[in-house]
């Protein structure tokens, strides 16, 4: 595609970047210290100055592969005492790069995607999405796959000439885990990944909706793993088939947790034993595993983060009349990524702000409804968000016959020895710097130690566990 000559309406960008509120950034950092992909690509990446960039001379960013290398967290938005949407300047600047026939800046980001970003096939689908803006995505994948397979051809050259003898035992192959595994058979180690679940993948594998993330693509992200060298041991459970000191006892140097949260929390309400009620994990674990699930024609889904909005619109397409999100917050507060959000809603998921469960409705033993009072939002809590607090007299009754509820996901660690200190909400203490638990030679990373987050923050804190497991295994001097 031949290169045009572009013209960036400046103001499509003003209203973009929402130039009041630019004007009152103190250039404070936090969405760079806020970005996964900065912390991995360090100079090569600074989401404050491609921000920067885009304002001051916006043609000129087009061909910049920096423009590529957002994962469409929203961390930054989060975060940002501005709220910019920085994902979505991105997205406009990406699109209008592929209008203009800059197609040469994502074909440099991809090669830093794959060589930096462990799963970059599954990245490619649920964090990056190139499709947005343009871009064929069956082509961007068979792309990643080729420069994925040479990358794995070369580090196989390099491994066979150090081989460190030392043992590592991973726990859990999600994100996290499965970094870590990759980033340690790199420098020579022999690892070996224990899963639960029958299939390695963790929680990618079991709630992430087919139509976001196929399964032969984190497949073929797993097989690569296991091309490295990785040993992963599906079936077994960790304190029921295996106990954690055997994993000491077998040799290993240094234990990695790596968990995920997979224990859904639960709504305390009456009626939450009825039929038709089902926690947003179970059901789209069943739904991943070809399970036959009956939904209702009119379908509740209670809660506001992305696992929310999953259900939502799994609900929809295996046949639900009606779906509708209760969400107790206004949509600033959603957790869930503002473009998630918008798809459902173009999809025709249904989404009822301001507004909690008092109390889940039934008959003969099944769910019939669902009452409901509205909020308003009160002072900030300790979530940094506003209170919800309830309107006294504003109850009232919807009638639905499936509820989902997506209030919260945590870890389950009852497996794990007593000298392994937990946090009051139930996540594992770890050192911030070293990733170390309280006991020696065991790291831990990713939802079991931050509670749920993105994929790629996930592989974020495997990358920055598996540099602290190497500089142990270095002190070690065996």
């Amino acid at each position: 595609m031949e290169t045009q000559k572009a013209v960036i309406s400046k103001e499509e960008i003003r209203r973009l970047l929402d130039v009041e509120k630019l004007e009152y950034c103190y250039e404070c950092g936090i969405c760079t210290a806020s970005c996964s992909m900065a912390e991995m690509l360090g100079k090569d990446y600074n989401p404050r100055t491609l921000l920067e960039k885009i304002f001051l001379s916006p043609e000129s960013v087009l061909a910049s592969e920096e423009l590529w290398l957002c994962a469409w967290c929203y961390s930054c938005n989060k975060r940002c005492p501005q709220a910019l949407r920085l994902p979505e300047v991105f997205l406009f600047m990406r699109t209008n790069a592929i209008k203009h026939g800059y197609t040469k800046p994502f074909e440099n980001a991809l090669k830093k995607i794959v060589e930096n970003v462990p799963l970059p096939l599954v990245n490619m689908f649920v964090c990056f999405h190139p499709e947005r803006a343009g871009l064929n995505i069956d082509e961007v994948l068979e792309e990643t796959e080729k420069i994925h397979r040479e990358q794995i051809k070369k580090i196989k050259r390099k491994k066979a000439t150090k081989d460190s003898g030392k043992k590592i035992a991973v726990i859990g192959s999600g994100p996290a885990g499965l970094t870590v595994a990759s980033e340690l058979a790199k420098k020579g180690h022999e690892v070996t990944v224990f899963e639960a679940l029958r299939e390695a993948g963790g929680m990618l594998r079991k709630c992430i909706p087919e139509y976001r993330l196929p399964k032969q693509v984190l497949q073929k992200d797993v097989q690569f793993i296991k091309d490295l060298g990785v040993e992963i041991k599906s079936g077994v459970a960790i304190g029921k088939d295996l106990s954690f000191d055997a994993l000491k006892k077998e040799g290993n140097k240094a234990i990695f947790i790596g968990v995920g949260a997979h224990k859904s929390q639960n709504l305390k309400v009456e009626g939450g034993d009825l039929k038709g009620v089902v926690n947003a994990l179970d059901f789209l674990w069943n739904v991943n595993c070809d399970k036959k699930i009956e939904v209702g024609k009119r379908v509740a889904v209670i809660g506001g983060g992305n696992v929310a909005i999953d259900a939502a619109k799994t609900a929809l397409k295996l046949g639900g009349d009606e779906v509708i999100i209760l969400y107790r917050r206004s949509k600033e507060e959603m957790p869930a990524n503002p473009w998630e959000i918008k798809e459902a809603e173009d999809e025709g998921v249904k989404i009822e702000f301001l507004v909690a469960p008092k109390k889940i409705l039934g008959e003969n033993g099944k769910v019939s409804g669902i009452e409901c009072v509205r909020m308003q939002l009160g002072e900030l809590d300790e979530s940094g968000r506003r209170r919800p607090i309830p309107i006294e007299g504003s109850a009232f009754t919807q009638k639905v016959d499936m509820v989902i509820l997506a209030i919260g996901e945590a870890p389950d660690l009852g497996f794990l020895p007593k000298e392994i200190e937990l946090n009051e909400d139930g996540t594992i203490w770890v050192n911030p710097i070293t990733m170390e638990t309280s006991m020696q030679s065991v790291f831990a990373g990713g939802d079991a130690v931050t509670g749920p987050a993105t994929v790629i923050e996930a592989i974020c804190a495997g990358k920055r566990a598996a540099e602290s497991i190497e500089n142990y295994l270095k002190c070690l001097g065996e």
